[in-house]
């Protein structure tokens, strides 16, 4: 519902004020009426990125309560142990230890089901001074529609699998693939791969039946609102 309501008022904002004002303006109306709401705390896995902080507070204001961890499992636990709501972690790279490949453990995780809900920053075009690091939020919560959608699929993979033949599985069985991260942790048989696809995914999505040369069955691990402007968002590397 936030993502289309900004989309609407910087869609048709036609006066001086910067737009990034507006949204920060927003942001802010927000994070007021979740206060009101009821309960919401932030944990936060930054690490060395302390931009990943600055973001969390940018997109849920400063006075939302948030909880800084060092590892994305860290984080992950406050979930499953209700310290938290939600979750902001990093972008996942090609860089990233086992630990780092906080992706992987959305594959096994069992309740309370555990999905990528929000990607940030949600405003793409960032000015000098403001965060530059990327995340997704993560929480029990089921993503909802709002009409520019991207979805994270996992899939378990054969180890000697190339990048451009899972590509071409995805797009044969109906996907269009933004990017695709592959992860082969040691001592494992098969290989992981985090495919960023075109629109919001339903579990019953035929599609993912038919996604041909997997290990396992693939796996839905959320979905987000494309940030705005649209076109300007960049990819996980």
């Amino acid at each position: 519902r936030e993502a289309v309501i900004l989309r609407r008022l910087l869609g048709r904002h036609r006066g001086a004020l910067p737009p990034q004002a507006i949204m920060r303006i927003w942001r802010e109306l927000f994070s007021a009426a979740l206060m009101i709401e009821g309960d919401l705390t932030i944990a936060v896995a930054d690490g060395p990125q302390m931009d990943i902080t600055s973001l969390a507070r940018e997109h849920f204001g400063p006075l939302t309560p948030l909880r800084r961890h060092p590892t994305p499992a860290q984080a992950m636990a406050d979930l499953t142990s209700a310290a938290a709501q939600v979750a902001v972690l990093p972008l996942p790279s090609p860089a990233d230890d086992a630990a780092g490949s906080w992706w992987i453990g959305l594959m096994q995780c069992g309740a309370p089901r555990l999905q990528i809900v929000a990607r940030l920053p949600f405003w793409a075009r960032r000015p000098e001074g403001t965060p530059q690091a990327g995340a997704y939020v993560v929480g029990a919560l089921e993503p909802d529609a709002s009409g520019a959608d991207r979805s994270l699929l996992g899939l378990e993979i054969a180890a000697d699998a190339s990048t451009a033949k899972v590509t071409a599985a995805l797009k044969e069985a109906g996907f269009s693939v933004g990017s695709l991260l592959q992860r082969r942790l040691p001592r494992q048989e098969t290989a992981y791969a985090l495919a960023d696809v075109e629109g919001l995914v339903s579990r019953s999505d035929p599609r993912l039946a038919a996604i041909a040369g997997l290990a396992s069955k693939p796996e839905l691990l959320g979905g987000y609102a494309v940030p705005f402007p649209p076109g300007e968002m960049a990819e996980p590397a």
